[in-house]
């Protein structure tokens, strides 16, 4: 609620104020403030009182209050007659991302903290309930309990605690950044000071405009460009092409449009980072993401009703319908499988770094190569990937520095970190797939259902996804930390699975002595002060 709001800054205003220029007050000041006090700053909150009808997860915090749409091509049609939207979907997919972007907030029935639609709206700054269960959605309507919802009907939505409300609470006047203190501004500062040269703080962000929102957040640096959600939206025909090619001829046209536009999102990044590490992961999708329902397109062309492009789509999605998508083709295994794909990202990449050398600028490169589970993988590509190297280093007078190294997301490639180290530049763990493999919950499902029973049975101290489980989870990286670092001591250590925005899980990364935490852009503040809090505590 607002006078969250109202109590942070006067706490932040006081702590500041008392410090003055005492470093061992300033160091009690940071210890003093939490996460909730800087998102309490930092995104809309409510300012009347209500009664919830449904909970699910907080997936992106902010307040948001609007009318009930179930397509994203409804909520664009509502924007642009002016109304304010909630899009309510089971589960959010590429091919919503242009409802997504004009919407206040997102509501789905299914997903969790790391599902498309919690991380699309963190990193937009967009708040989101995700998995509320609840709720029974039909085709244009929805019913909690007793009460149906309809298309246009207002509802409003917590992204912090996870609640849904009937009908339009009260934000209050103002958006959250006329509210904020200068002297958070200050505290931030001092928060740099002491984790400077200890633990760095990145941000996960895809294209220019989150990079510069993310610099100004005072993020250093990008820790993971997730180059597929650069195929979100009208671009989603383009990758789409590129997966139903089913000739030499159509695969090489198909990988021309893609370079043509992947070469300007890549020296957008570059400018937008200048100076900073911009660390590009190659593409990880899981397949399905990007093509159509086969079940909805089984049943219209059973019906007659399917377009003849669509049946070429329909043809594609069979073939590569997996049981399993999220352990199937995705990441390396798929830029083995269709190799033009990653020698393609590569040389966009570094097409970029050398126009924007050629410019006066300094790209910092880090090319990352998703889901490795054995070093003979990592070898193959980062031969094709230094070969390219090579053929832009013959461009510019002083050579590229360009680091190439991997996600460690697989409980093996943790095992066999010090034999992957060998081949690595750095390692960034991605601690959503490594929690999910882990523990074998799915990461799409179990939040919803099995964890908040769990907790409640105590068979979970935290939710894994949310904090991370340092027993287990935790144990894979630190092995992998002293097994990476003993092979190569300069091994560079992150990571960029959402765990690099929660203060708990930021204390167990510095623990181990990683270099640097990633996160949305949105949460570079409370990583700032959750890394500073970390080194003080272990000082």
């Amino acid at each position: 609620m607002a006078d969250q709001r109202e109590t942070a800054a006067l706490k932040v205003q006081h702590l500041v104020l008392e410090a003055g220029d005492d470093l061992g007050r300033r160091h009690d000041a940071l210890l003093a403030i939490d996460a909730e006090d800087i998102e309490a700053l930092l995104h809309a909150q409510f300012s009347g009182q209500s009664d919830s009808v449904a909970i699910g997860l907080g997936a992106s915090p902010g307040a948001a209050v609007g009318q009930v749409c179930f397509s994203a091509d409804d909520a664009v049609e509502a924007f642009d007659a002016g109304a304010d939207v909630i899009l309510v979907k089971d589960e959010t997919s590429p091919a919503d991302v242009h409802g997504m972007a004009i919407a206040e907030g997102i509501l789905t029935t299914r997903g969790g903290l790391a599902s498309h639609a919690a991380v699309v709206a963190r990193g937009w700054g967009k708040p989101a309930v995700c998995g509320v269960e609840a709720i029974s959605l039909g085709a244009d309507q929805f019913t909690i309990g007793d009460h149906i919802v309809r298309v246009g009907d207002v509802i409003s939505i917590d992204g912090a605690s996870g609640e849904v409300f009937l009908g339009a609470v009260d934000r209050g006047d103002g958006a959250p950044e006329d509210d904020v203190p200068d002297e958070l501004g200050i505290l931030l500062g001092w928060a740099d000071d002491v984790r400077a040269g200890t633990l760095a703080v990145r941000a996960n962000a895809d294209n220019a405009d989150d990079a510069l929102r993310a610099r100004s957040f005072g993020a250093e640096g990008i820790g993971l460009c997730r180059t597929e959600h650069q195929f979100l939206g009208e671009r989603l025909p383009l990758i789409r092409q590129f997966i139903v090619a089913d000739s030499p001829d159509d695969e090489a046209k198909a990988l021309d449009a893609l370079a043509a536009v992947q070469r300007q999102d890549f020296l957008a990044l570059f400018e937008a980072m200048d100076g900073l590490p911009v660390t590009v992961r190659l593409l990880d999708p899981p397949l399905h993401e990007f093509l159509p329902d086969t079940e909805g397109l089984a049943v219209s062309a059973a019906t007659g009703d399917l377009a003849s492009d669509d049946h070429v789509l329909l043809d594609a999605g069979r073939k590569w319908q997996e049981t399993n998508p999220m352990l199937g083709t995705r990441g390396v295994r798929l830029g083995i499988l269709r190799q033009g794909l990653y020698q393609m990202q590569v040389e966009a990449i570094l097409w970029a770094a050398v126009e924007r050398r050629r410019a006066g600028g300094q790209p910092i490169v880090e090319v990352m190569v998703p889901l490795i589970v054995d070093r003979s993988e990592l070898d193959l590509v980062r031969k094709w990937i230094d070969d390219e190297i090579t053929a832009a280093n013959r461009l510019v007078a002083d050579p590229l520095d360009v680091l190439v190294g991997t996600m460690v997301e697989t409980p093996r490639a943790a095992l066999l970190a010090g034999e992957i180290a060998d081949a690595s530049d750095f390692f960034s763990f991605g601690t959503n797939d490594l929690t999910q493999m882990t523990f074998g919950f799915s990461r799409d499902d179990v939040e919803s259902k099995i964890v908040p029973e769990y907790l409640r049975l105590d068979l979970l101290v935290a939710n894994p996804f949310e904090s991370l489980d340092t027993s287990g989870v935790g144990a894979l990286v630190r092995s992998a930390v002293e097994n990476g670092r003993a092979r190569r001591p300069d091994l560079k250590l992150g990571v960029c699975g959402e765990h690099g925005g929660d203060p708990a899980s930021i204390d167990f990364f510095a623990s181990v002595g990683l270099d640097y935490v990633s996160c949305s852009p949105f949460r570079v503040p409370v990583a700032r002060l959750a890394a500073a809090q970390a080194v003080l505590r272990q000082s």
